[in-house]
């Protein structure tokens, strides 16, 4: 028995250019699920999470001003963190990761000058702000203390 070849043409599988397509979408979407843990899980928490919680995931805060009479509550806390978990994803950091796994390397083999540069931390206050059943109504993220580039701007 033998087979007969199809005399219809042979369509090409389409599936290369939908990858192509799909790289796009996939950065994004990692780019915005990137940035401090803190934030998502704020962000996420807003009319549900209560102070306990938060405590429980935070610890205590450094500073919390709650009023006698009732009304809202707002609980500050500093957290340093450095551009790798500011942005995760941005091109500057994943090339200064290669650049590091490079120093490390060099090192290891006798060629290197060690350590390589330290990543520069920032301090970020976190501000929260409850409502009178505690719960969690909303929150910013601010710098401790202005950047360089920050205070020339604003002269």
């Amino acid at each position: 028995m033998t087979r007969q070849r199809s005399s219809k043409p042979v369509k090409r599988a389409s599936w290369p250019v939908a990858l192509w397509a799909f790289i796009p979408f996939l950065c994004l979407i990692l780019a915005a699920c990137g940035g401090p843990w803190r934030d998502t899980y704020l962000k996420r928490g807003i009319n549900r999470l209560t102070q306990e919680e938060i405590a429980e995931k935070l610890g205590p805060p450094h500073t919390a001003k709650t009023p006698v009479l009732g009304g809202e509550s707002v609980w500050t806390y500093r957290f340093p963190m450095s551009d790798k978990e500011l942005r995760p994803w941005s091109l500057d950091t994943m090339t200064r990761g290669a650049l590091n796994v490079t120093q490390q390397a060099a090192a290891l083999i006798g060629k290197g000058g060690g350590e390589g540069a330290r990543e520069t931390l920032y301090c970020y206050r976190y501000v929260l702000t409850f409502d009178e059943a505690k719960v969690l109504k909303s929150w910013r993220r601010e710098d401790c203390v202005p950047r360089n580039h920050e205070k020339a701007a604003s002269q």
